[in-house]
Order: C-alpha cells, then structure tokens, then sequence
C-alpha cells in the first residue's frame, strides 16, 4: 500500500532539512513509483500521491519540475493539484509540457494561464488537441501574431461567433491569416463575407483558386466577379443558408413576411434570416441585403428598411445585428436612426431601384450560374455599394 512506503517516512525530514537534492530524490523515486502504478491505483491512492508530489514540488528547482512536468504530461490520470501548479508555473520550460499535453489540466488553469501568463504559454495552449471556444476567444484576444497563427491552423480549435469577428479584424493588413482564417471549414458564412471585404487581391485570388470561374481568368480585371462568385458558392455550400432560407420561404408561402418576422430574425440575431426576410420584402437580390448588413456604413440598410416599410423599433434591430462589426457607438446608431426618420419612402425607392438597374447592367461570369435563392429574385452580378 502506498500509505505504508518507506519514502514517506522521509518526507517530512527532507521537507524540514530544506534539503534541493533530497527532496529531488524523493520525488524521482515518488513519481517513478506513481507511473508504474498509474493504471492501478485509486482515487484515493492517487490523492495521496497528490499531496506528497505537491508539497516536493513546491522545494524543488526549476529543472526538476521540468522533468517532473515531462513525466506528467501524457499520464492520464496524473495527480491534479500537480499539474496545476505545473501548468500554473511562469517558467515556461515547466509549464510547456502540461499546457501542450496533459488531458488532466483543467479547463478553468487553462483558462486562469492564457489571461494570465506570458505570450510562450499562450502558445503552448494554442498547440493542445483540443480548444473550447472560451479559450480561443482568449487566445486571438491576448495572444501575439504567432500565437494568432497557431490557434487559426489548430484543426481542433473550436471558435466562437465573437472569436470569428476578432479574427476577421486582424487578419486586416496580414495576408498570412487572411488566408487561414478563409480556409476554416467552420467558419461562418457572414464573417467569411466580411473577411472578402476587407482582403487584399492576393487573398482573395487564393481563396478564389478553386472556384472553376477564376480559372484562366485575368484576376486584376475580374477579381470582383470572382469575389462575387465566391459568395454565391459559400451560399449554396452554407448548411445554415440553405436551413435559413428554408425555413424563411417556407414562411413567406404560408404567411407573407412582415416587419414582425424581421425585428424576431434581428433580435435572436439571426444574419442569413434576416437578410432573406429583407429580400423578399424588398424585392432585391440576396447579396445586395448581405452586402448592405456587412458594409460599415449604415446608408444601404436604412434604404432597404424604409422600402420594407420597417418602424424606428425594428430597424434598430437590424442595425444593431451588425453593431459590433461596424464599430457602431450609440451616437453613430442615434444618428443612423434620425436619417431613417428623415428619409422618405419615395427617395429610398429610386435609390434601391438606381442599385438594382446599376446591377442587372453590368453582366458578367459571376452571374452566369446564380444560386437558388438568387433565381428566385433574377440573376444579378455583385454591385459595389
């Protein structure tokens, strides 16, 4: 029984001779004694194991917990307060192994270590298996570029709506993480737009590459078709569109929509719905409303609110949907809505139409295979709002 070892008889003389080289023994001969066991021992063994490696821990030098660390790492039921305090180290030669491997950190020393630590431990986070979205929203928040980086190519990364958006903002001027933020598979479809918006030629001409209309093409002369393509395939490739617009059309068939259906679509925050709600209320093609709800101006949305015949209330609603990503301050949003109150329905008519006739006029290739929702409105090419 491991309550009856004889090393630990020379615990507490080795504690109290404040002895480095002693206490490093032990805890060599503790920690080979807890592997060769792990499998075996109980909670409560492992408690035990717990207490008396923590309390060593705590004696010994940097190089030792590095080792110890090493050790640790890949054990899967390797004692808790341990690894905590391991992972929790500021030397990152102790920290690294833990924060890189161990599945018995937790989630809340992880989350204490990424707000609270250097930018090495924050990379040794962004290499785990696995990441939960509370983690990344730390990472691309805190972390450097290479941190950034790291997180953005970690296939088991799960990042949330908020994480999204800040990756979006700082791929900004960086052509490297443009791309791999592009790349995501699980990246939503309104922030894969507004990463589009705000890329350089060269990013998009990569993230276009696979889309069969900029093959062969000269892509300084038809880069906008060829953005404008790749919208059309994000849309019909977006499980969430096709669900949204399902759902919308199905709705409008039973019961036409009405400004009702958009304030809800807006208020639980619901991007492809609401921008469909708004299309079919405008009559305008879906990625004029897109363009519109993603453009950081709010002039477009106040046209198409006021020919849907929205109130103040509800267009309030689809501003702030986009809020964030606009950098709307409540002034910029009370002004927004005193020009809503200011337009009138006929100059927002023959602005909406001025957008429409400018549309159909320009034909081109991103045109020629229009998505199903697009057919239901008549082709169109991208406009430049």
């Amino acid at each position: 029984m491991i309550g009856n070892l004889p090393l630990l008889d020379e615990l507490e003389s080795a504690l109290a001779s404040g002895s480095p080289t002693r206490g490093n023994e032990i805890l060599t001969s503790v920690t080979d004694l807890f592997i060769n066991g792990a499998p075996r021992f109980s909670d409560e063994q492992i408690g035990i194991f717990d207490d008396v490696m923590a309390r060593l821990t705590a004696k010994i030098e940097a190089k030792a917990r590095a080792r110890l660390a090493q050790r640790l790492a890949p054990i899967a039921n390797a004692p808790s307060n341990v690894i905590h305090l391991l992972a929790s180290d500021d030397d990152i030669e102790v920290a690294r192994p833990v924060l890189t491997r161990s599945q018995r950190v937790s989630e809340q020393t992880l989350l204490a270590t990424a707000k609270e630590k250097s930018q090495q431990h924050l990379y040794a986070i962004s290499q785990r298996e696995a990441l939960s979205e509370a983690l990344t929203d730390i990472l691309v928040e805190r972390g450097d570029r290479e941190v950034v980086h790291a997180v953005v190519k970690n296939r088991g990364a799960r990042f949330s709506d908020a994480g999204f958006r800040v990756l979006v903002h700082r791929s900004s001027g960086d052509d490297a993480l443009a791309s791999e933020v592009g790349m995501r598979t699980d990246i939503p479809r309104r922030h894969f737009l507004m990463l589009l918006e705000k890329a350089s030629s060269a990013v998009r001409a990569r993230l276009a590459a696979e889309n069969p209309q900029a093959a062969g093409a000269d892509i300084d002369g038809v880069m906008a078709e060829v953005v404008g393509g790749i919208r059309d395939e994000a849309r019909n490739a977006s499980p969430a569109f096709a669900a949204a617009e399902a759902a919308v059309w199905e709705q409008n068939r039973t019961r036409p929509i009405t400004e009702a259906e958009v304030y809800e679509y807006a208020r639980d925050r619901k991007f492809e719905e609401t921008a469909i709600a708004l299309s079919i209320m405008c009559d305008t093609p879906i990625d004029v409303v897109e363009r519109a709800l993603l453009d950081p101006g709010a002039e477009i949305v106040l046209i198409l609110a006021k020919v849907a015949g929205l109130s103040r209330t509800t267009t309030k609603a689809v501003l702030l949907l986009r809020a964030a990503d606009r950098g709307m301050s409540t002034e910029d949003l009370e002004q927004a809505l005193m020009s809503f109150n200011r337009l009138q329905p006929d100059t927002a008519r023959r602005v909406l139409s001025f957008f429409r006739s400018r549309t159909k006029s320009r034909p081109s290739r991103a045109c020629a295979r229009p998505s199903p929702s697009t057919a239901k409105h008549n082709a169109f090419c991208k406009p430049r709002l």
